[in-house]
């Protein structure tokens, strides 16, 4: 028996396996796979019809489209199967086990911009790491942002969208959310409203730049928590004293001087940097911190 066979004597099981393609929109065939065995035990399918022919189904029926996504230097492709309501992003989240949008996505998905980002960042975090030996200098801070920030080169295709997959410090996934993002309405792992508006701080190239950064802090002024900033950025336990640089950014937002002073009472020992590789900068002597010429 093929499975189509199968299908047009069991209706029950057709509506069945739609239902878990409408939650399921980009899939690699290994977990069409896995589902197939189990849906067979469920509903007795014999041995003779197999995962393949399920898959083949699928395919033929159009049900799924098996796409590839080419990476932009020397990575192998992926491949997978998407369902035609599948968007860009479950695409680009179904390449990671447990990604989450971040970055310019998490902003958009925040609804901190009303345009999706043509880069789409998803985050795969790394596994838990010793923290660095040694304490910071002003000296060897200043070294580091004097180069360029490194940006990942783990950049894929697909349609007009660049994915770029990171692979995030380990926080166990704090700040992490499922919520609904457009297109497609689908719900998604998300970096929440403050460890998205961190993360941009942290990595200001993988939010659009300085000023796309500024913009998302003063949509987000209203809504955002600075106790909650701060208990993530503890928990995160950055070498560098971003806190510096998330005041200025909320300062510059519009958010109150003292909603903003358990941001200072964690100290401004150095001088330190809003991005990597700026040219004749300003100061901010309050912060302590360097930024862009005009910003």
């Amino acid at each position: 028996m093929t499975f189509t066979d199968f299908l047009e004597d069991h209706p029950d099981a057709s509506q069945d396996i739609q239902s878990w393609l409408s939650e399921n929109r980009a899939l690699t065939s290994s977990a069409i796979h896995a589902y197939y065995r189990s849906f067979r035990e469920e509903w007795g399918i014999g041995p003779d019809t197999t995962a393949a022919s399920f898959l083949d189904h699928l395919l033929a029926e159009g049900s799924l489209t098996e796409v590839q996504v080419q990476s932009e230097g020397n990575y192998s492709p992926f491949r997978r199967c998407v369902t035609n309501e599948a968007s860009p992003i479950d695409l680009a989240l179904s390449l990671r086990a447990r990604s989450f949008l971040s970055h310019s996505t998490a902003v958009f998905a925040h609804g901190l911009t009303d345009r999706l980002p043509r880069t789409i960042y998803v985050n795969a975090e790394q596994s838990k790491k010793p923290k660095p030996v040694g304490s910071l200098t002003q000296e060897a801070l200043d070294k580091a942002f004097r180069a360029k920030q490194r940006i990942s080169r783990f950049v894929f295709i697909y349609q007009q969208y660049r994915i770029v997959i990171l692979s995030g410090k380990h926080t166990g996934r704090q700040g992490v959310e499922e919520m609904t993002v457009a297109p497609g309405g689908a719900r998604h792992a998300v970096s929440n409203l403050e460890r998205t508006l961190i993360e941009i701080t942290v990595r200001p190239a993988y939010g659009g730049g300085v000023q796309e950064v500024l913009k998302a802090y003063r949509s987000a002024a209203s809504r955002c928590s600075v106790p909650k900033l701060l208990s993530m950025l503890r928990h995160f336990d950055y070498v560098y004293p971003y806190h510096q640089a998330i005041g200025f950014y909320l300062e510059r937002a519009g958010v109150a001087s003292e909603k903003l002073r358990p941001l200072r009472q964690l100290g401004r020992q150095w001088d330190f940097y809003l991005a990597h590789g700026m040219k004749d900068p300003e100061h901010d002597s309050d912060w302590r911190l360097f930024f862009p010429k005009g910003l």
